[in-house]
């Protein structure tokens, strides 16, 4: 592992960066500056090495980084609607950061979210990996937030050339969570050629609807029949345009899909992300119950997509959906696997 100064903030704050590199010649770079995955280098069918994430160049750089290219999210990730929830009776209020459709949410955790913190990282290591433990120590009331949450996100790289994300959180009073990785994966190595050729597959009967806001409806829809279907592998241009509600809503895909086998506890196969160019393959096994899949409709060409194991969106205000909050005694704690190899 390489530990090397990345820069300083503007209040002082020393922020590291570390590399991890395996014996295939995988590699991963992490920033204490929001808990940032600003790198991961994988070979391509003929063992070439390139950069597969979307990602900015110089620390200052992450300073403005709008779409959250390999940030860590939270306290809630994705979106919570009108930023309003209650939690046995008491009601909060968040910033409303964002807005699809002209409809405001509160989104990514707020104005300044766990990805705009300067987070403690500390090298660890177990017998097949190395990893770096990243700490943050949010106090009641940040964002609007109850209570006072410790945050941890673990990135480890092993031999078997995965990339395990281990999230987990606890808090002194009732407070929905939902930590993500917001990674933008483009395989081709390329990071200005469109991914609309990956072949992509989402072991998912179900996905989620929403409004115009891009908020659940509440009521979970099948893919049958419809573009949202991936049980088998399919471009993710070739119906990405079509004449469809959701896609419209979302101006391409930007929903969140049902994991069919997820219960909470067991790494389930979620998605598995195909390059037909380089041979690329990224399967992604994750804990959590929803699967966002993001096509990077709002960059200036779909250069990236994000595969994100989470939560379900608007959870907090959604009481068919799984639970969210997290409560006093309770362990947040959920895992998500990017496996990677070629074909």
């Amino acid at each position: 592992m390489e530990t090397i100064p990345f820069g300083t903030t503007e209040d002082g704050q020393t922020v590291r960066l570390f590399t991890i590199r395996n014996s295939k010649g995988l590699e991963i770079s992490l920033s204490e500056y929001g808990a940032i995955l600003t790198s991961v280098k994988v070979p391509d069918r003929d063992g070439k090495i390139e950069e597969i994430t979307l990602n900015l160049d110089g620390f200052e750089a992450w300073f403005d980084n709008p779409n959250y290219f390999g940030a860590t999210v939270g306290r809630f990730g994705n979106r919570i609607a009108r930023g309003e929830f209650s939690i046995d009776g008491n009601e909060y209020k968040l910033a409303t950061n964002h807005e699809s459709g002209g409809i405001p949410c509160h989104l990514h955790g707020g104005e300044k979210g766990f990805n705009q913190v300067v987070w403690s990282g500390l090298p660890t290591q177990r017998p097949d990996a190395l990893g770096v433990c990243f700490t943050y120590y949010s106090d009641e009331g940040e964002e609007g937030y109850p209570g006072n949450m410790v945050a941890k996100v673990t990135y480890w790289l092993n031999e078997a050339d995965e990339l395990v994300i281990e999230v987990s959180a606890t808090t002194d009073a009732p407070c929905p969570v939902n930590l993500i990785n917001h990674a933008y994966w483009n395989l081709s190595g390329q990071k200005d050629q469109e991914i609309l050729n990956h072949e992509l597959q989402l072991n998912a009967d179900y996905y989620l609807p929403t409004d115009q806001g891009l908020i659940p409806t509440g009521v979970a829809a099948s893919v049958i029949g419809t573009p949202m279907d991936f049980r088998e592998p399919v471009s993710v241009g070739k119906r990405i345009d079509d004449d469809f509600e959701a896609l419209k809503f979302g101006n391409g895909y930007d929903h969140c899909w049902l994991l069919d086998e997820s219960d909470g506890e067991e790494l389930v196969s979620a998605a598995t992300l195909y390059d037909p160019g380089s041979g690329r393959v990224m399967e992604v096994l994750t804990n959590h119950p929803g699967m966002q899949f993001y096509a990077g409709n709002f960059l200036s060409k779909r250069t990236g997509l994000c595969l994100e194991g989470q939560s379900l969106p608007d959870a907090p205000n959604q009481p068919s959906f799984p639970n969210s909050i997290l409560r006093p005694g309770e362990i947040y704690s959920q895992t998500t696997v990017h496996r990677f190899s070629t074909k």
